[in-house]
């Protein structure tokens, strides 16, 4: 099961590398912290490492360690404005609790 965009996130993305200037794609990992226990961490990326698998989700490519798909599979990505708040939000199948701030999960 791969990780999907919506186009929303997908654009925003877009228009992000675009204004970076260089970049294949974002990188979507899990790091052990945050209030849960996980946190999710993006980047962009310039080049991919041997093991890593690729996804295209809207016509950009997300990357992501093999380490970390195992506990992201299923993730849709979202980029949502509310009110004069704007971020990317998590929608994980496999994250049985989420923090307040959306940025940590449990598994």
């Amino acid at each position: 099961m791969g990780i999907s965009l919506t186009p929303a996130a997908a654009r925003h993305v877009a228009k992000s590398i675009t204004k970076r200037g260089s970049g294949l794609g974002l990188r979507l990992a899990v790091k052990t912290s945050g209030c849960n226990g996980f946190a999710y961490g993006l980047e962009f990326v310039d080049s991919t490492n041997p093991d890593d698998e690729c996804f295209e989700s809207h016509g950009v490519k997300v990357i992501i360690d093999p380490r970390s798909l195992s506990m992201l599979a299923g993730t849709e990505l979202d980029f949502v404005r509310e009110g004069l708040n704007e971020g990317f939000k998590f929608n994980n199948p496999n994250a049985s609790a989420n923090c307040g701030c959306g940025e940590s999960f449990t598994l």
